[in-house]
């Protein structure tokens, strides 16, 4: 089985994910994408619903012709029960045999069960990340709309993602 996995939080899903994603399947015929922190949103760290990132992801696999080769999942988080959690991910998700993160826990829960896990290049890292472009989206700046697939910037458009990160970024200032 060539079948990886690779968790992220995709809050939003942005261009970094996607350039992860392709240079993983230069190495693996098939890949899970897991969703995690999948049970939160309208936070400062994770403002998108489940639906809203599985819509993200998907349309922008289809865009890049990469459906047929991933399989979205939704992984929730163990709120700190960190030994159940690879059990969690396990049950979620259909077999893989490999894990690609850089995240240090993640990568220590996984090794700890057996299970190669190896690293993955950053792109753009000081734009490509999720708190930045939260940051961008929350104050206005337009910015955001480059570092974001045209799916992905499509939706957060029709959901009002701007005016959501915004009002959040109010309420938790408090």
């Amino acid at each position: 089985m060539s079948r990886a996995l690779y968790i992220g939080r995709f809050q939003p899903f942005h261009k970094g994910h996607l350039m992860a994603i392709k240079w993983i399947l230069e190495k693996e015929k098939e890949l899970v994408i897991g969703i995690g922190s999948c049970q939160y949103s309208h936070s400062i760290k994770n403002p998108f619903t489940l639906g809203e990132r599985m819509l993200m992801i998907w349309l922008t696999l289809k865009s890049e012709n990469l459906c047929d080769r991933c399989i979205l999942v939704p992984i929730p988080d163990t709120d700190s029960k960190h030994a159940f959690w690879v059990k969690v991910v396990q049950y979620c998700a259909p077999p893989f045999s490999r894990v690609y993160s850089n995240d240090p826990l993640t990568r220590l829960l996984f090794e700890e069960e057996g299970i190669p896990v190896y690293s993955i290049p950053f792109f753009n890292r000081e734009k490509l990340q999720g708190t930045f472009i939260r940051r961008l989206l929350a104050e206005g700046n337009p910015l955001w709309e480059s570092l974001v697939p045209d799916p992905v910037k499509n939706i957060i458009k029709e959901i009002g993602g701007e005016k959501r990160l915004r009002k959040i970024f109010e309420i938790q200032k408090q």
